[in-house]
């Protein structure tokens, strides 16, 4: 009697696409290897629409960030387009720091027009996506972006319309301090010297004279600062892997399950929360499906799946 109705209650399909979902997504966090220096692979990103628009009349902020030193270069721009985005990449970033390997961006239509394509492949720059159904991918960049909002409120005036002007320095302290993650500066990482801050104390006597193993001393010390940035990331990276797996179990989904998938497109919160049901058709990776609606013709691609109940 009480298995039949454990049985009744998880079959309940309007509850299964509206009740919040408490435990934990299956599957093992993946981190990404650490780089071998530093401008191999950089992470861009938009900050959503910060309000009130500046008397500048800026109203996002655009970020780039260098996955192994955190380096981060930003810029408060109009719009998101993919103009804007051109332009800061061939100003902002090539002009003043070189050609970067690779740049890892999302899915939006800024990144993907054709007109960026075209920038990628003319500059010999590889362009990576994150996949749409596993966004967390990008969320170093997004993760900074996050901790700009506070720092910025700080210093902007009452009516918060100069948080533009406040930008550079925002960014300027968050590059000239130790990250936690590699337990280095990103400007040295980046740079191979440490910043002078306007306060600090200036040599009294300049030397002229030329040391001839500058070069090699600037070799082994940077080569000495990415060892240990790489070091710090993967021990930051075991230990952050260790609380995300902790009661989390692999996907136990297989090919013809029916599924729920998580809605993400919902406006209120009185929209479901779980579509479907959904059949497995494919599978990608530990917990990442190709799914198809037993309804309709709509296939997609997704890791926020939800067990469908099957009556018994």
């Amino acid at each position: 009697m009480i298995e039949d109705i454990r049985n009744y209650v998880k079959s309940c399909i309007p509850c299964l696409q509206n009740n919040h979902l408490t435990q934990k997504p299956p599957g093992a966090l993946k981190p990404i290897e650490p780089l071998e220096g530093v401008w191999q692979l950089l992470t861009m990103d938009f900050h959503e629409p910060l309000s009130p628009t500046t008397r500048n009349g800026n109203k996002y902020i655009i970020s780039l960030t260098d996955v192994l030193s955190k380096f981060v270069i930003t810029k408060a721009v109009r719009d998101c387009t993919a103009t804007t985005t051109a332009r800061f990449i061939t100003e902002e970033v090539i002009l003043k720091y070189g050609t970067p390997k690779c740049i890892l961006t999302d899915n939006g239509t800024h990144f993907t027009a054709s007109m960026m394509s075209e920038l990628f492949k003319k500059i010999g720059v590889k362009h990576l996506y994150s996949t749409p159904y596993h966004p967390m991918t990008n969320g170093q960049i997004e993760r900074y972006n996050a901790t700009l909002d506070s720092k910025i409120a700080a210093l902007s005036n009452e009516q918060r319309t100069d948080w533009d002007e406040q930008l550079p320095f925002v960014t300027f302290n968050y590059k000239t301090n130790i990250h936690r993650t590699t337990g280095q500066i990103p400007f040295e990482l980046m740079y191979g010297r440490l910043p002078i801050l306007p306060f600090d104390q200036q040599q009294p006597i300049v030397t002229l004279s030329q040391d001839p193993e500058h070069v090699n001393k600037l070799k082994q010390y940077l080569s000495s600062l990415t060892a240990h940035a790489k070091s710090s990331i993967l021990k930051q990276q075991m230990k952050y892997k260790e609380r995300y797996d902790r009661h989390r179990t692999n996907s136990v989904y297989k090919l013809d399950d029916l599924v729920l998938i998580q809605a993400l497109t919902r406006r209120n919160k009185l929209d479901i929360r779980y579509e479907g049901p959904f059949r497995i058709v494919q599978q990608l990776g530990t917990k990442t499906f190709i799914v198809k609606h037993i309804k309709k013709t709509n296939i997609s691609a997704t890791s926020y799946v939800r067990c469908y109940p099957t009556l018994v």
